[in-house]
């Protein structure tokens, strides 16, 4: 019987989830949203895997444009296993996940291979970065003010 995370756990790692694509769409990365059609669909996918055993957790993969899936998809089914569409895609999928890697790991998060041959080019995200606060998020330096703002009330007062 499939057994899942706590409520607590399951909260936790939606927030991990959510924090990754935010530093993902910060890096300038398209990021899938849930409840996308996938014909549509195409960049960094973050999913949460709430099983209660090892596979459970936050993995982050590159979807290929829905075009490269068609492609990929008919030399499937026809097993046209030679075709070179299907090392292209996988090596687009190797490099994504490696620059995702890099990103992540700048920033903060702890990331590791996914380790699951069901997923495939795939990286799992354990943890966080420990600041709360991203890099990207407005500074207090970046906020002016204007002159009437600055002006004490006395100074407005003549």
């Amino acid at each position: 019987m499939f057994e899942r995370v706590s409520a607590e756990e399951a909260e936790r790692q939606e927030a991990l989830a959510s924090r990754v694509r935010n530093e993902l769409a910060a890096a300038g990365l398209p990021v899938l949203t849930p409840g996308l059609d996938g014909v549509l669909a195409s960049g960094a996918e973050v999913e949460v895997d709430d099983g209660a055993d090892a596979a459970g957790g936050v993995y982050v993969g590159w979807l290929i444009s829905p075009r490269l899936r068609e492609c990929t998809r008919r030399a499937f089914r026809l097993r046209l296993l030679d075709d070179p569409l299907l090392r292209h895609s996988s090596e687009i999928a190797a490099a994504m996940v490696q620059a995702m890697t890099a990103i992540l790991t700048s920033a903060g998060f702890a990331v590791e291979d996914a380790h699951d041959e069901y997923r495939s080019h795939q990286l799992r995200v354990t943890d966080g970065p420990a600041q709360a606060v991203p890099m990207w998020v407005l500074r207090d330096e970046e906020v002016t003010t204007s002159s009437w703002q600055a002006a004490s009330p006395s100074e407005s007062a003549d």
